[in-house]
């Protein structure tokens, strides 16, 4: 006979009741008590004098009252790109030490330009999130290289797979304000209204960085955040509603040397720049104002006009965001970071245009022709960029912009703002400072430190240093003494009190290859030097009367290139293609696309520039053919395929300028092979027909080549219906199909070899 069990046992005498003895918690990670919720605002491509914190008359109260409140930083630097000055940022690292030494956009197989962070850099989220905050990010990404960016990641190198939490926002390196190319998390999703409801992507993405807060602090009050907030702006399209512009309207008639001179003497008046800085002379590329014409000046005021009130209505969203910590009593201890990725861009050239991606198709611009957008500049219809006589301003009283390692490209503002951890308000801090400084400052301030294992990888040096120690006292230690640039060859070092910079010229900008003065070879690259401690603009070159600093300046920047894989040096296209990353599974040549998903990133399709056949399998209803069978892009540049009145009809818009091609007889009912044909022609772009069960019915003439890339932020395939803006205006999207849409499918035949020297450009204008 067995034995029974005891009331807290088993038939062998085992216990089985639990006691507290046996209790294991969970360790899981905790901030310490009282740490600060931060906050890291990243603007794109605003200039050293662009806010009014800085010396400008554009309206930016808000930033002003972060840096009234606050400090601010006159001499910190970034890397003069956006890629690489994010890769800075949010690992502690020089760029080309973790392999974002140029655009995600053109991956390259050297180790400083592969655009794969390496495992030995955690990134600031990671390390936050490890250390048990919430990571949230919204907004511009750009660090996903190139063909990892599609629905099938990889995900890897997509915010989630850097340690954010939560993700909105867009990876290009641009985007279109009215309708951008969105992503949730790991998949993309569409924007919640259009432009005729009053959408616009800075409002959007503030709206959303307020709900994932407050989200995150009523599930959990006690936990602090980490929320990076790169906006798309004030990168270009400079897209704004018109009643932000009204308020500037002949405001900037005067011109950008006058704009500049009064700017400086602000600059002076609030010591953001010293006394006794030397305004350097307009370069000859920049025109001379009182020599333009009417057109001229009235164009190039009105390019100004809507930049300005771009930067007012972003400016208004920040606003809106402290406005809400302040209401929810988290700002004071909210450490908040506002800065620019580089300088003021002049990828508008020396004219500006109502559409830059006029510049990567190679198309001309005139001022008749931007003329004509003159009121319509910043609308929907438009995806404009300022002349670059305006990024010269916007730098003041900095030489050069973005791009180049000139301090115009390299200087950027940074506003710090923590109540609770920073008692001085108001004041102005000259240390030596660089983006690589930010992660060990918010780790301080957390109460963390940077470990020295992740995931079993052993951690290569930090080479930022912690700002902590200038909030209290301005007259602490820099940082670091010494810190290099390179950006597509364009070099310059920093040393002590001097900085030594060459003249190279680099390649993608159309006008600055024809204009700018310096040199377009390595071999005959000449360096200036700068005594920074007397010169804070690079006004004066002393490199002849100290020829043997310029010498030591130089060796000390092949060692840090060296040291940081900087090298190889290339600004060729040759190079640059025979060391592309591509895709793991190659560039496809076909592809079948069915109804029902998401848009198809264009970097998953065929490539479509060497020729292609593009085919819809469809039933035609008997009450005839109606709406979009396949559409990509818009009005500034794309293709649609679709049916109006029962017509066949194919619309290609390269950059704004329209080819058209429609059939004369509708559509006949029943199940049938419809589509278009490009074929490139040897000595003219080539002709687009439109085919019906294989006859061709229709054609005509391409009006100039077919772009290589459409969109400089991204764009997908749309399949039975169009989404976001249209790419003829005669149609509103969606317009679906009305009848059966069994596939499309695209034919191209033979890939093309890439044509890299448009894809640089292309790169350069989207980043």
């Amino acid at each position: 006979m067995s034995t029974p069990p005891t009331p807290n046992g088993n038939r062998r005498g085992r216990t089985l009741a639990a006691s507290a003895e046996d209790r294991v918690y969970p360790q899981d990670p905790r901030p310490r008590e009282g740490a600060p919720d931060v906050l890291v605002i990243v603007l794109d491509d605003l200039g050293f004098a662009q806010i009014g914190a800085f010396g400008s008359d554009i309206a930016t109260p808000n930033m002003d009252r972060l840096a009234a409140g606050g400090l601010r930083y006159n001499r910190f630097h970034v890397t003069a790109m956006c890629s690489p000055t994010r890769a800075s940022l949010l690992t502690g690292r020089n760029h080309h030490a973790v392999g974002l030494g140029f655009l995600v956009d053109m991956p390259l197989a050297y180790p400083g330009y592969n655009c794969r962070l390496p495992k030995s850099a955690a990134p600031l989220p990671r390390v936050l999130k490890d250390a048990g905050y919430s990571t949230l990010a919204v907004g511009k990404w750009h660090m996903t290289p190139r063909w990892e960016r599609s629905a099938a990641g990889p995900f890897d190198r997509w915010p989630l797979g850097y340690g954010f939490e939560r993700f909105y926002g867009f990876l290009q390196g641009d985007a279109n304000h009215w309708a951008p190319e969105l992503v949730c998390d790991n998949h993309y999703t569409e924007p919640p209204a259009g432009p005729e409801d009053g959408y616009h992507l800075s409002e959007d993405l503030v709206d959303t960085a307020q709900r994932m807060i407050l989200d995150q602090k009523q599930a959990a009050p006690g936990k602090p955040y980490f929320m990076y907030l790169p906006f798309g702006a004030m990168h270009s399209p400079h897209h704004v509603a018109p009643e932000w512009v009204e308020p500037y309207r002949g405001k900037f008639d005067g011109g950008w040397e006058r704009w500049r001179e009064e700017t400086f003497a602000r600059q002076v008046a609030a010591g953001i720049v010293p006394e006794g800085t030397e305004l350097p002379e307009r370069p000859p590329w920049i025109q001379e104002w009182d020599a333009l014409d009417a057109d001229d000046r009235r164009m190039f005021a009105r390019m100004q006009e809507v930049y300005a009130g771009f930067l007012t209505h972003t400016d208004a969203q920040i606003g809106r965001l402290l406005d809400f910590l302040e209401r929810t009593g988290r700002l004071d201890n909210t450490l908040v970071m506002l800065m620019s990725d580089n300088g003021a861009s002049a990828e508008g050239g020396q004219l500006g245009t109502v559409n830059e991606h006029r510049f990567s198709s190679r198309m001309g611009d005139s001022t008749e022709r931007n003329i004509a957008d003159l009121e319509n500049w910043g609308g929907p219809d438009t995806y404009p960029h300022y002349a670059w006589g305006w990024a010269w301003a916007g730098n003041t009283p900095l030489r050069l912009w973005k791009r180049y390692t000139w301090l115009g490209g390299t200087r950027a503002p940074l506003i710090v703002h923590w109540p609770d951890g920073i008692a001085a308000r108001g004041e102005i801090r000259n240390q030596l400072t660089h983006a690589v400084d930010l992660m060990p400052t918010i780790l301080e301030a957390c109460g963390l430190g940077m470990p020295d294992v992740v995931d079993g990888v052993a951690q290569q040096e930090v080479d930022g240093r912690s700002l902590i120690g200038t909030f209290s006292n301005p007259d602490a230690e820099s940082p670091r003494e010494t810190q290099y640039f390179e950006m597509l060859g364009s070099r310059s070092i920093i040393h002590g009190e001097w900085k030594a910079t060459t003249d190279h010229v680099s390649r993608g900008v159309l006008d600055e290859e024809r204009l700018l003065l310096g040199s377009r070879d390595f071999a005959t690259d000449r360096w200036s030097l700068f005594n920074l401690a007397e010169d804070f603009a690079e006004a004066r070159d002393l490199a002849d009367e100290h020829p043997e600093l310029v010498e030591k300046l130089e060796d000390l920047w092949f060692d840090e290139a060296e040291r940081n894989h900087v090298l190889p040096l290339d600004d060729t296209m040759q190079e640059r293609l025979a060391a592309l990353i591509f895709p793991m599974y190659g560039l496809q040549p076909r592809g079948t696309y069915l109804p029902g998903g998401g848009p198809v990133h264009e970097e998953s399709l065929p490539p479509l520039f060497g020729g292609f056949t593009l085919t819809a399998d469809v039933e035609v209803p008997d009450e005839g053919a109606e709406g979009v069978l396949c559409a990509f892009g818009d009005l500034t540049g794309g293709f649609v395929l679709r049916a109006a009145d029962g017509r066949l009809s194919f619309t290609c818009s390269r950059a704004g300028e329209v080819d058209r091609v429609t059939a004369d007889a509708p559509l006949a009912p029943g199940r049938r092979v419809v589509g278009v044909r490009y074929r490139p022609g040897t000595e003219t772009p080539g002709t687009l027909s439109l085919l019906d069960d294989g006859t061709e019915i229709a054609s005509a003439p391409l009006g100039g080549p077919w772009p290589v890339a459409f969109q400089h932020g991204g764009a997908g395939l749309s399949v039975g219906k169009d989404h976001g803006l249209p790419v003829d205006r005669a149609y509103s999207p969606p317009n679906r199909w009305t009848g059966t849409l069994h596939k499309v499918e695209i034919d191209t035949a033979a890939v093309p070899e890439p044509d890299l020297d448009t894809a640089l450009r292309t790169a350069l204008h989207s980043d």
